[in-house]
């Protein structure tokens, strides 16, 4: 409980300096073969009631669905970007998330006087923004970013299984399993997939 606690007692003193307006900024999706990477920017109050508020990756589908849906009823702003696999495949897949990443900060309305960037990197903004190395399990503004991006993701890729049934994407959402592979192998790559991926394996 304490782990989880001390999310919003970093944020804390940041919010108090940055006048309420502490954005935190997260993706989901740098490692698939397939979809999108997905951004998401959020500014959330000084007091949230989020129990159990944390990094979605340690968190269960049922608790991130459950989450995301009381976030984006307390933030103050949110916003989420889709960057599609022809973007990646042009800019490569960091350059498609430092884009995801800026589109989402600069559309939030307010804007925020600081952003927290999930990782060692920051997008090209005049917001002023900080890298935090393993945010989402550090900050509670950063944590929530990464449910939004990671549900919103889950359900794109849930989506697209449902119209290409083949690929399974409800069990795998994209990723490089071996179960993913051989369903390459059967079925051929689509539009959807990240072509620039798969050239390392041999796909062409």
């Amino acid at each position: 409980m304490a782990e989880k606690a001390n999310l919003f007692l970093y944020d804390a003193p940041l919010i108090e300096k940055a006048g309420g307006l502490l954005a935190g900024v997260d993706e989901a999706g740098r490692g698939p073969l397939a979809g999108p990477v997905c951004t998401a920017a959020v500014i959330l109050p000084p007091h949230p009631e989020l129990c159990g508020l944390n990094d979605s990756k340690k968190l269960s589908e049922k608790r991130r669905e459950a989450l995301y849906e009381q976030i984006i009823q307390q933030a103050i702003a949110y916003q989420i970007v889709m960057v599609g696999p022809e973007t990646i495949d042009q800019i490569n897949i960091l350059q498609a998330t430092m884009l995801g990443m800026k589109q989402a900060l600069e559309a939030l309305d307010p804007q925020p006087a600081l952003a927290l960037i999930d990782g060692n990197r920051c997008p090209d903004t005049l917001i002023p923004t900080r890298a935090l190395v393993k945010g989402d399990a550090t900050s509670a503004c950063v944590a929530a970013a990464s449910i939004l991006a990671k549900v919103t993701r889950d359900r794109y890729m849930i989506k697209l299984g449902q119209e290409y049934p083949q690929y399974q994407f409800e069990k795998h959402k994209g990723y490089p399993t071996k179960l993913h592979y051989q369903l390459i192998e059967q079925y051929g790559i689509q539009p959807f997939y990240r072509k620039s991926f798969l050239k390392k394996r041999g796909y062409t």
